[in-house]
């Protein structure tokens, strides 16, 4: 691949995750500061080869991130994909769905840590609090 068309990929799959209804910091401004030459190599590996890879489309992507930071309670990180996953159109529903799951593996503690951040994150898009069920049977009705 040329680097000119690892570099448009980069910057479009980076569009798609974290250009969303609000600002995400997300790591690469931090590795920046400190090497911007790593950061740009790494940038460029893990969104422009790895996150671009079609073999898993973005959302299932997002949700495989998702659940494997909410197991490890990385929540600074969750939060960032969290956005990204909502930015790339994974409902709200199968995201608290997954982190449901993760129970199983990772227990209840990591569930609590995720579904917190889960909600923060929906604060900030200020898409909290969600419609209730009886709220979402009578719109399709």
């Amino acid at each position: 691949m040329k680097s000119k068309d690892l570099f448009e990929r980069t910057k479009q799959t980076a569009a798609r995750l974290f250009s969303g209804p609000v600002p995400v910091d997300v790591p690469y401004t931090l590795w920046k500061e400190f090497d911007g030459e790593l950061a740009r190599d790494l940038s460029l590996f893990i969104t422009g080869k790895l996150y671009a890879r079609e073999v898993l489309p973005l959302p299932e992507r997002q949700m495989v991130a998702v659940s494997a930071l909410a197991a490890l309670q990385k929540t600074d990180e969750l939060k960032i994909h969290l956005h990204g996953a909502l930015n790339v159109g994974v409902p709200v529903q199968k995201l608290a769905e997954a982190l449901f799951q993760i129970g199983v593996y990772a227990g209840f503690p990591s569930v609590n840590a995720a579904l917190a951040a889960l909600k923060e994150v929906l604060q900030t898009r200020g898409e909290w609090p969600l419609p209730s069920k009886a709220d979402a049977k009578s719109e399709r009705t």
